[in-house]
């Protein structure tokens, strides 16, 4: 299933990557993440994110996204794709993850990249979408945040 979140108690902000992984950050730990189009806040000035402006995407390992993840930062745009990183990340560099502009993002079963089993979409501070190609994933993430609403049946 994918979910979406627009008004929660148990977060402060979207997208609050710490909190919205909670329930299931024990079975996405030792993922890569390939991350595009981040623009973020950062609530607590922290030094030396693992973050490249420098491109339209980047790859960080796991421990280089757990540093993202205990930073605090409110994401407000950027698409977060967990990928086993038993898997090669590739990445056609002309059609890169988007979410501004992009329809397919309300659609369920649209992950934008082959290989991830989660994909996270935080669109404009105010939703944070959540995909999931794994339905125990999708469950252990639903049981917690039980605000959370069916994707398509959003609109």
């Amino acid at each position: 299933m994918n979910w979406i979140i627009r008004d929660s108690d148990k977060i402060e902000f979207h997208t609050h990557l710490k909190i919205i992984l909670s329930p299931i950050i024990d079975d996405v730990k030792d993922l890569n993440w390939l991350i595009s189009e981040l623009e973020y806040h950062n609530t607590i000035p922290t030094k030396n994110l693992p973050v490249d402006y420098e491109h339209n995407y980047f790859i960080l390992s796991p421990e280089q996204f757990k540093a993202l993840v205990t930073a605090d930062v409110q994401i407000i745009w950027g698409v977060i794709l967990g990928i086993p990183n038993t898997h090669a990340i590739d990445v056609d560099q002309n059609n890169s993850p988007f979410v501004e502009f992009n329809d397919l993002i309300w659609k369920n079963g649209n992950i934008q990249h082959p290989e991830a089993i989660i994909e996270i979409i935080c669109f404009d501070s105010g939703y944070t979408i959540v995909k999931f190609r794994d339905q125990g994933l999708s469950a252990k993430f639903k049981d917690y945040f039980d605000e959370a609403v069916e994707l398509e049946s959003y609109k």
